[in-house]
Parts: structure tokens; sequence; C-alpha cells
């Protein structure tokens, strides 16, 4: 299939023409590599009209240049088979009609092809007989061409002038100034950037040329067309753009990307379209290798120094690696870009990926070693970044340069500040290999290696850290890697870990005996080794002595400080031995004085906002999130960066924001897994439980299931959100006994607390659905009595709605007391819940249409729809007449209205049309008397 070529076909078959009025024509078709110059020849004698014309062809191969005149016995052998019998004896007959060339007996002895600077036809000064032989052989298939001519029309069509022998290409360009008498047409196909094409005879040809034909690139609605006839079926439109974009066009590379694509099963659709653009195809790129490697000395070098700069780079350093001068390197850049391997650009850089690979695949591995050993010796001459340096040394197994580990500790150390710890971890590793001293300097790059994986892999961290401790030599240097693995703030600690820090303190001595750097380390130390022991009721016991003896200001001015307060303050809130004014009162003085930094995982500080959270202090939090989110965020990657979408997702779900707190969790849930840590999992856990999404509660079970090892924190809250799930899919038997479980595994470690843990008020439900009144009205006095001495609003309003909930009507004053509670937190929808149980507990009257009033508003701007139906279901068909006339349908798209949707995201949630919403919408304006969305509120109790 040949597309978008009507052009130069058209000029060929005009050179016909005119031939037939005695008019010969010489023409050229050029382009780079893979521009289609080989399938437009082969098309050329479908243009042949009439029976008159004679069609001779040739095609000229790099390993054939040294067998003389073999382009011109190509073609009168193809004469030859179109002659008849008589023709053919007749030419046999006289040979001054070439019939030696025709017959096998060739007039230029074998081996002594006619010199190139011997000008054509005429002989070498003293010679004789050779040169009238050349003339003659020159002269007789011209003659014979003549002869032909006269009866009719010939089209000679050679491929790959760069390739033809010397002997007939002096025989073309001797053709090619004597076409007066003839009528024929020569139609040559010449590469751009090959050597061959700037051989003199070459350009004596092109000179002589009427008309030199460039096929152009195909267009875009050629590449649909060609995508279609290869698959069968129209290719999306992002999959037929992205092919042509990395293609360029170009026949051959479009060609080699739709095989790969075909072999490996993809269809020509959208999704695809990503893997048009990665792809390196193993055809071209071996088409391309072969290539590269017929290329002059010069071409390759410089192909090779781009290949080593990337494919791109600077043209003074690819000059200089290439060791060329300006005038070569140019036109060796020229030849590249002539044979379309270069984007036309200033900067040399590759047309496609696959050059890259084809350069790379053309030399032995120690050639490119060599080449990136020079690239990283001359950017470092040349000043260049640390991290253009030490890419080329990734490269190079060998270490012969003094300045190497320096150059990937800078570069580590750069990759580490723009968020990229992995590629910092490469670097550092590279640099350990080429370090063989076992002495300090090792150690530390050890921690320098530490630091970079501890955001991705705290066990390979733990290793290292432990391989560096032996090759420092002083206490304070030990601590300082000692303190570097990062503390699992709420799971299993691995007893190597605490023992080497216990052992480090107890070299350090107590912080009280020291000052300056050194205490600091031990208060951290002492902070990790106190938080190491957050699953023993004694080491819990003891944390609280600590924080007592600090009394109630205890000193917050250096990190160390904060660090220790952090970890004190989460053990007095998991036993709940602390009031959540307490709790908030001093962590909220942590967060004044703590900047939120981008290594915030890898420390105990968060900590606070897990005690802040509990203690309901939610305003302090997000207060400080909102005022450092900035620098938060743009330094965050890894564990700080799921944590830091965690605590805003909490922070939004406690404002009633459930839209905004769920696009926090999908977002954390695209992270990697290895980010997420026992703290962000418990935070996003009780985000989920909030939210009451089945769906979503299971994936985040499923991401946090795959963790190797987990604490007693994390396995509480995936328990109780499994809980949550399995009681929303009707399996409430099992979700109690795994409540129950929960609840043992966490009073046998002293952790009381169900703010952090809520296992309870969630039993409590289950236990009296199941029918079992008295354990569930058990296990809410409990729940009421440490929900009182822990003092923060919303968990004592849920205990005392719970409690009156079990009572029945006689708990309304307890339901009462829980809507003045809660009045003083930021829970609206726990508020919300509560009015609805009150409202339905007092049954009629102004006191309970009152509270389900204000519960369907507030419920509806939580975005809890299946509250706002309890809500108005309370009220009635007499108290909520507007209410009443709605459909379900149109109540379910007013509920989604109240939560912020638009009209799209509506119908996406709904699985229905815009115009169905939109008809929803307006029945039930006309319904309510209202005439847009503001005046929704008003008009409804949601």
């Amino acid at each position: 299939m040949l597309l978008e070529r009507e052009s130069e076909l058209s000029w060929v078959g005009t050179a016909l023409r005119a031939a037939d009025e005695g008019t010969s024509s010489v023409i050229l078709l050029c382009g780079p590599l893979g521009i289609g110059r080989s399938a437009l020849l082969r098309r050329l004698p479908g243009v042949v009209s009439g029976t008159d014309v004679r069609v001779l062809r040739a095609n000229a191969a790099p390993m054939e240049r040294d067998f003389a005149f073999g382009v011109v016995r190509q073609l009168l052998d193809s004469l030859l088979s179109g002659a008849s019998r008589r023709d053919r004896e007749r030419w046999a007959r006289e040979p001054g009609r070439a019939g030696g060339l025709m017959f096998g007996a060739d007039d230029i002895p074998s081996g002594r092809p006619l010199a190139e600077d011997v000008p054509m036809g005429e002989a070498p000064a003293g010679a004789g007989g050779p040169a009238a032989a050349s003339e003659a052989t020159l002269h007789g298939p011209r003659s014979l061409l003549a002869d032909i001519s006269e009866h009719a029309r010939l089209l000679i069509l050679v491929d790959d002038l760069q390739w033809v022998d010397i002997p007939s290409l002096r025989w073309l360009a001797y053709l090619t100034k004597r076409l007066r008498g003839l009528r024929l047409v020569l139609v040559c196909t010449l590469r751009d950037g090959d050597q061959g094409a700037g051989h003199a005879l070459v350009r004596e040809i092109a000179a002589a040329s009427t008309q030199i034909l460039r096929p152009a690139p195909l267009s875009r609605e050629a590449t649909r067309t060609v995508i279609r006839e290869r698959s069968g079926v129209p290719g999306d439109e992002e999959y037929v753009r992205a092919c042509h974009e990395v293609t360029g066009g170009n026949p051959l590379f479009l060609m080699s990307v739709l095989l790969g694509m075909e072999a490996r099963g993809h269809e020509p659709t959208a999704d695809h379209a990503d893997r048009v653009r990665a792809l390196r195809p193993a055809g071209l790129r071996e088409r391309l290798a072969s290539y590269l490697r017929t290329r002059p000395r010069a071409v390759r070098d410089t192909a090779a120094a781009i290949a080593a700069f990337g494919g791109h780079g600077d043209p003074e350093l690819i000059t200089e690696l290439a060791g060329l001068d300006e005038i070569g390197f140019s036109a060796a850049r020229r030849a590249l870009r002539e044979a379309g391997l270069l984007a036309d650009a200033r900067e040399p850089r590759f047309f496609h990926r696959v050059v890259q690979d084809a350069i790379e695949s053309a030399m032995t591995v120690a050639e490119r070693e060599r080449w990136h050993a020079a690239a990283a010796d001359l950017l470092y001459r040349s000043g260049r970044p640390a991290e253009q340096v030490a890419a080329h040394l990734m490269a190079v197994t060998t270490f012969g340069r003094p300045w190497s580990v320096m150059v990937l500790r800078g570069a580590a150390d750069t990759a580490l500040r723009r968020g990229a710890p992995e590629t910092a971890a490469r670097y550092l590793r590279r640099a350990l290999l080429g370090h063989r001293p076992q002495d300090e300097s090792r150690a530390r790059l050890l921690v320098e290696l530490a630091t970079a994986e501890r955001g991705f892999d705290p066990e390979a961290c733990q290793r290292h850290i432990v391989q560096a401790m032996p090759l420092l030599t002083t206490v304070r240097d030990r601590a300082a890697a000692a303190l570097r693995i990062p503390p699992p703030l709420l799971g299993a600690v691995p007893p190597s870990t605490a023992a080497l820090l216990r052992g480090v303190s107890d070299e350090l001595g107590p912080p009280a005996e020291l000052d300056g750097p050194a205490r600091e380390m031990a208060l951290r130390l002492e902070a990790r080794l106190r938080h190491y022991g957050h699953e023993n009721p004694g080491e819990l016991a003891s944390a609280m002595e600590r924080l007592r003896e600090l009394g109630e200001d205890p000193p917050l001015g250096s990190a160390a400080e904060r660090e220790l307060i952090a970890v004190l303050l989460f053990s007095g809130t998991l036993t709940g031995r602390l009031s959540a004014a307490e709790a908030a009162r001093t962590g909220g003085r942590v967060l004044e004085r703590e900047p939120a930094t981008s290594a915030g995982a890898h420390t105990a500080l968060p900590l606070v906002v897990i005690t802040l959270f509990a203690a309901e202090s939610v305003q302090d939090v997000g207060s400080w999130l909102s005022t450092e989110q900035h620098t938060r965020w743009q330094n965050a990657t890894g564990a700080d960066s799921v944590l830091l979408l965690a605590e805003r997702a909490f922070v939004l779900v406690s404002q009633s924001r459930p839209t905004q707190a769920r696009e926090y969790v999908e977002r954390a849930l695209g992270s990697a897994e290895t980010d997420w840590r026992e703290a962000s999992v418990m935070v996003l856990s009780t985000v989920a439980l909030e939210l009451r999404d089945p769906a979503l509660s299971e994936r985040i079970l499923a991401r946090a299931r795959r963790r190797r090892t987990a604490g007693l924190a994390l396995t509480a809250s995936l328990q109780i959100l499994q809980a949550s799930v399995d009681a929303q899919r009707g399996l409430r038997s099992r979700a109690l006994e795994r409540l129950l479980a929960c609840g043992r595994q966490l009073d046998v470690s002293g952790w009381r607390n169900s703010a952090l843990f809520p296992w309870r008020p969630h039993a409590i439900g289950l236990y009296q659905r199941l029918g079992d009144s008295r354990s569930a009205l058990r296990l809410a006095e409990e729940e009421l009595a440490w929900a009182t001495a822990w003092g923060a609003p919303a968990g004592l309003g849920r205990a005392l709605r719970l409690k009156g909930w079990l009572q029945g009507a006689q708990g309304v004053p307890l339901l009462r007391e829980a809507v003045g509670v809660l009045r003083e937190s930021s829970f609206e929808l726990e508020l919300a819940r509560t009015l609805v149980l009150l409202g339905r507990q007092l049954g009629s009257g102004p006191e309970a249409e009152a509270a389900l009033r204000e519960a369907g508003t507030l419920a509806a701007a939580c975005g809890a729809p299946w509250l706002v139906e309890r809500a108005e279901h309370g009220l009635g068909t007499a108290s909520a007449p507007k209410t009443a006339v709605l459909t379900r349908s149109e109540r379910r798209v007013i509920t989604l209205v109240g939560r912020g949707l638009t009209n799209q995201e509506i119908a996406g949630e709904l699985g229905v049309s815009s115009r169905a919403v939109e008809k929803h919408l307006t029945n039930s304006y006309r319904k309510l008397g209202i005439s847009g969305r503001h005046e929704l509120a008003g008009a409804l109790p949601a």
C-alpha cells in the first residue's frame, strides 16, 4: 500500500509522455532512511500506459560494489528477459552493442575497474588500447538503448544510487550527458546522509537530473489509513496521534511500531497509546544498527557520543567527546540528520529512542564503558553538576578516578533534596562498590545510604546502619547513625533495633548528665526506646510517670524534647490516663513550635497529630496543616506524602466534608505500597469508618494487608474496619466476634481509649441488633465511663447517644445531654445522628420536628443521604408535606446536590445521563416552589 505518493507518480508519468516526443529525463528520488524510496520505485511501472514502454531494473547493494558493471549488467539482463530470440541473437553478433556485457565477455579485465580520476571518454596520458576499450564499453550500451528507443520508450529504474559500482556510475554519468536522440526516463533513488552520496560521479548524475523528488512523511490521516489496513479496525484518535508523533510519518518507523504492537497483541485503542510511545521495536533497532555499522568513522563516533549523553546533549561536549573538530562534527551531524536519525533541532537529539538502542547494540560492552568513562571525565573537567557526571559513572564497572566517590555522594545529596531517594540510593550503592577500605569513610557512606533507604526500604536501612556501627569511632557518631533508623510508629519493633538503640543509649549516658548535641541525641534515643515499648503496659505506665515528672508545661525548646513529649503524650492517650484537654493543650504547644518538614514520617512527631485527633483538637491540626502545607507538599515524597494525605483526609471528614476527604484517600491509594506506614493506615481506616463506604474500606484493607509485619495498632485498626465492612454486608455475628477479639487484645496491652480504636461503639450496636441487650448495655456503660474520663466531646456524645438508644424512651434525657455535648464538637455528623435518634424517640411535637429538621439539614451538608432519609422518614407526611411529594430518585438527586456535586458528577454517581439529572432537579424545583439550588436549604430539612 502506497499512500500520498500521487505527486511523484504523476511526475514520472509526465516524463514518460515527454519521452514519447523525444525529450528524455533523469529523475532523482531522494530522502532519509525509511521514507519509502524503494517502494515508490517498485510502483513506477504501474504508471506505464501502452505497450511501447520497456522497463529496465537494477538494484545496487554494498556487497556488490566491487563487481564491475554489475548494475549495467542487471539493466541489460532485464532487457534480455523481455527480448525476442531474434533480437538476442542479433545483439550477440554485435559486440559493439554491449554484447560482451550482456553475454559475459567483459571488455574490462577483472580487478581493473576504471580509475575514478579519469574524465569519462578520455584516455589517461600515455595509454592506448585500454582507453579505447573503455570508450567502447561506455558507448556500447548507450548505442543499444538508442536502437531500442526507436521502437519503444524506456523506463530505467536504478535503486540505491549511492551503492552502485564505479564503472556503472561512470556509464550512468556518461548516459545522462548523451540523452539526445533517446526516448527514455532514468529514475534513480538516493539515500540522504550516505557516504556514497558524496561521490563525484553520484554528484555528477544528480547535477544532470531534470527533477529531484523528495517523498514527504505520511500525514496523520495516512497514518490512520495504515493502521486501519493493518488491524482491520479504525484506530482511536489518541492511538493514531501517538503513532504519528513517535514515527514522524516515516513509513519504516511506522510499520515497525505497528508490527511490534501486533506482536504484543495490543489493539489500536487509546489505552495503548502510551505503549506506542514507549515501544522500541527490535526489528527497527537491528535495521538501524546494520545501517550505522556501514557509516564512516566520524559519523559512528558522533552517534556514539550523542548516545553516551543519553540521546541529547551540549554540541560542544559531543564534539569533544567524538574527537572531531567543528567542521567534522557538523558534517557528521548533517549526515545523521539527513538519514532521519536526528531531530531537526539545535540540540543533537535522536528522532526516536530506538536509535540510541541501535547505536548501543552495535557496540561491545567494553566500548560502551569507554564512551561513558570518557563522558564522565569530560563532564567533570567541565564543572558540570554531579548528577550529570554520576549518570555516566553508573555505567562504568571499574573505578579509576579519585573523584568518583565524591561525585556520587554529591549526586545522591542532590537527588535526596529533590525528593528522589531511590535514585540517591543507587548512586550510593555504586559508590560503596568503588570504596574497598573498611574505614570510617565507608561507614559514612553506609549511613548516607541508610538515610536514603529509610523512606522506601526500612529493613535495608537498618541493615546498613548495623554494618556502619563498628566502623564509627565515636559514640556520638554511632548515636547519630542509630537515629537514622526510622521508628515504626505503630508497628512491631524488631528486637535487634531495640537492642541497638539501647546499647548506644547506655554508651551515651542519661540525658540529664549531658548537654548540647549529646543531650539532644540522648533525648531522641529515650523517645525511641520508650515508644518501642508502646505495647507493654509496664512501659506505658513508666512513660506516664516520666511525663508527670516534666510538669504541666514540659520543655519544648528543641526538636528532641518535642519528640520525647510526642511519645509520652501518645502513651497517655493510649491508656486514657491523660484527659483530652491535657493532651490537646500540650500537643498544641508542640505543633506551635514544630515546622512540618518533609522528613516527618521518619520521626515520632506524627504521634502528636494522632493524639490531637483523639483529643478532637481537629481545628489545631487543620490550622497547622494549612499553614505548613505548601512547604510540606512541595517536599513531601513517599511515606511522608501518604501520611500528609491521611491527615488532611481526617481533618476534612471531621469537618463534615466527606467528598473532599474521599479525594485525599483516593490519592493515598494511588501511592506505592511501600509508602504506607502504620500511622497512615490507622488514620485512613478511621476516615473510612466515617465515610461508611464498604468498597473504599476493602481497598484500604487490601492495601494494608500486604504489609509483611504488623503491630497491634495496625492489626486493631484493620480488625475494626473489617468488622464494619462485615456488618454492612450483613455478617453481624462475624463482625461482633472480630470486635470482641480486638477488644481483648487492646485490653491486654492497656490500650483502653475508644477515641483511637472505637471497637466498643460498633460492638454495642451489633449486640443490640443481635438481640443481646444486656451485653450491649454493659458495654455502653463501660464506654460512657471511659469517654467521661477522656472528656472529648464527640466521644462523650457518642457514648451518651448509644446508652440513650439502648434505654428507649427512658434514654431521652441522655440523648438531650448528648446533643448539648456534641454542639461543642466539630463532628456535625455525630450530632445529626443523635438528633435523628432524639426526634424519633420523642415521637411527635415541636421538639421532635425541630430535631429531625436540624438533623436532615446537617446530614445533607455532611453528604450522608442515608441519614437524610431517616430524618425525613421521622418527620412523617403531616409535618413534612414538601418532602413527601418528592420521589425517591428526586430526593437522591437533591441529596447529592447538597454534597456539592455538579450535574455531571451526579450523573456519574447514579449511572444516568446529565439530562435525567436536570429533569429530576426541574421537577423538584417545581414541586417545592423554588427557583434553583440556592433555595434548597430553606425549602427542605436537607
